[in-house]
């Protein structure tokens, strides 16, 4: 029996912005349905606001309480110990942290700044470390897809920084089990009634995995080919979110 639905964005409803074949359907299945769904993501290119827009426009119907991001969990961090963060993230979301104290930073965040992972800004994230400041990542991807394109994520310069100040990183999106707990703990179901459904097998089905929740690997966006034996643990694989879905409604994840 599968209670709540938790449902990764990029690569499993959206590929930029072509909607995956399936994936409107599948979802509105989902919302008319008795299932809890939720909206997770480890994109740290866009603001809460500009994902629900870009999900609004692409025809999905997502209220703001669906959706959790690890943005959203890292400024909640920071806040709840009134850190004043070096913040090596994308320009997009800057104004995300623009009411915290950033001036002599004694913590750093890094999320997906694109080309701002500059040799200058990981090594001040580097000194910092060293001198003590604790270390937050928005997630530990390996990569992404952008249309056609497999892309370094931010996980491998969060492992850059880990290596060179010999610390380890606060992981606030997924995997972190902490991250899953919060998201589950907005519905009331347990993890093992709980479905995550993703693209990344490490990130969203191995890291869903470790908290007890089932998991589903779909054949879509950053998928490639022998991923489903990349890890050990009983999970679905499947075509598209919409047999996702299907397997969560039947309850046979």
């Amino acid at each position: 029996m599968i209670d709540s639905l938790l449902l990764d964005l990029s690569g499993v409803l959206y590929d930029g912005d072509a909607v995956i074949p399936g994936a409107l359907k599948a979802v509105e299945r989902a919302q008319r349905s008795t299932l809890e769904v939720r909206f997770i993501t480890n994109t740290s290119q866009k603001t809460r606001a500009s994902l629900l827009g870009h999900l609004r426009a692409l025809g999905f119907v997502v209220e703001p309480d669906q959706l959790f991001t690890a943005v959203d969990a890292a400024r909640q961090w920071l806040l709840q110990r009134d850190l004043r963060p070096f913040c090596l993230v994308h320009e997009n979301v800057v104004e995300e942290f623009a009411d915290l104290a950033q001036h002599n930073p004694n913590a750093v965040l890094i999320a997906d700044a694109a080309e701002g992972f500059s040799y200058r800004n990981l090594n001040r994230a580097f000194q910092l470390c060293v001198a003590g400041a604790p270390l937050l990542g928005v997630g530990y991807n390996r990569y992404f897809k952008s249309g056609e394109q497999l892309l370094l994520d931010v996980g491998a310069f969060i492992k850059a920084v880990e290596f060179g100040a010999g610390v380890a990183a606060t992981i606030v999106g997924k995997p972190s089990a902490e991250f899953f707990r919060q998201v589950i703990a907005s519905t009331t179901a347990s993890p093992e009634r709980t479905l995550m459904v993703g693209d990344d097998v490490f990130g969203d089905v191995e890291g869903a995995l470790n908290t007890g929740t089932r998991a589903c690997l779909v054949r879509t966006g950053k998928y490639q080919p022998g991923d489903e034996s990349r890890i050990s643990g009983n999970f679905a694989t499947v075509d598209s979110v919409a047999q996702a879905v299907e397997l969560a409604l039947q309850g046979r994840a």
